[in-house]
C-alpha cells in the first residue's frame, strides 16, 4: 500500500515522464509539431482529463498554478543567464523555457500535497510560522542569487536541519497502524528520487546544462537544491493544508 499510494500521489509526474521517454523514441525533427509543444498539450490535456474526472481536490489545483509559477520564474532567469538550455523550445514558451517545464514543477509540487492528503500525514513538531515562513522566501531568493552574489545553500540546508531536525512525519500507509519517519529523511530521498527523473530528461535531451552531452548524468551537486526545492514545495503545500501541522488527537 506505501507503494501504491505513492503511485498515485505521482500519477501525473509520471503521465509526463512515460510522454517525455516515448516522445523521445517516436519524434522527428521535420513534424510540423515541435516535440515540446506536443508535451505542454500532453501535461495540458491530463489535467483537463483529472479536473473532469475529479482526480485532483481544488487545493490541488490551485497548488499546481503555484508550483508552476515557482518553477517558470526560477527556469526563466536561469536560461537567460545561460546556466542551462532547452533544445527546440517551440511555439508555447515563456522565453527560451517550455511551458511544459512548468508542468514538471507542478507534478513534484502536487505529488507532494497529495501525498500529504493520500497518507493523512501529521508533521510533529512543527516549527513556528515566521521561522519558517523566512527560510521558505530565502531559500526561494538563493535559486536567483547563487549565481550572482554568494551561493547559501550549504548554509540553507543547515537551517533546514535546525528548524526541522526534531520534526517527523506520522503517516498511514493503509488502514491501522500510524508509522513516522524523520522530515528531513523524507526530503532527502524524495531529492533523490527527482533527481533519477532529471536524468531521464537530459538523457533524452529534453534539457542540458551548461556544458554537459546528453549522455552526461546530472551532477550530484543538484541533489541539495532539489533537497531545498523540495523544502519550499513541501511549505507550499502545508499553506494549502494547515491540518497537517497541527498536532494529532488523542
Amino acid at each position: 500500500m506505501f507503494v501504491l499510494k505513492h503511485l498515485w500521489a505521482g500519477l501525473y509526474g509520471g503521465v509526463l515522464l512515460v510522454a517525455i521517454g516515448v516522445s523521445t523514441l517516436v519524434w522527428r525533427d521535420d513534424w510540423a509539431l515541435a516535440r515540446n509543444d506536443a508535451l505542454f498539450l500532453i501535461a495540458l490535456g491530463t489535467q483537463a482529463l483529472f479536473l473532469a474526472l475529479r482526480l485532483e481536490s481544488r487545493e490541488e489545483v490551485a497548488a499546481l498554478v503555484g508550483f508552476s509559477a515557482l518553477g517558470m520564474g526560477m527556469e526563466w532567469y536561469n536560461t537567460a543567464a545561460g546556466h542551462w538550455t532547452y533544445p527546440d523550445t517551440g511555439l508555447f514558451a515563456l522565453g527560451d523555457v517550455p511551458l511544459f517545464v512548468g508542468a514538471m514543477y507542478a507534478a513534484v509540487g502536487v505529488c507532494v500535497l497529495r501525498m500529504i492528503r493520500i497518507f493523512e500525514m501529521r508533521f510533529v513538531p512543527f516549527p513556528p510560522l515566521w521561522p519558517t515562513l523566512g527560510l521558505t522566501l530565502a531559500i526561494y531568493v538563493n535559486f536567483f542569487t547563487q549565481h550572482v552574489w554568494i551561493d547559501l545553500r550549504l548554509g540553507l540546508m543547515v537551517a533546514t536541519v535546525l528548524l526541522f531536525g526534531r520534526t517527523w512525519i506520522v503517516f498511514t500507509p493503509a488502514a491501522g497502524r500510524r508509522w513516522r519517519m524523520p522530515m528531513l529523511l523524507s526530503l532527502a530521498l524524495s531529492a533523490l528520487g527527482v533527481w533519477l527523473a532529471e536524468n531521464l530528461g537530459t538523457l533524452t535531451g529534453t534539457w542540458l546544462y551548461d556544458g554537459q552531452e546528453t549522455h552526461d548524468p546530472v551532477s550530484l551537486g543538484t541533489l541539495g537544491s532539489w533537497y531545498l526545492f523540495l523544502c519550499v514545495a513541501l511549505m507550499v503545500a502545508l499553506a494549502a493544508l494547515p491540518q497537517a501541522t497541527r498536532p494529532e488527537e488523542s
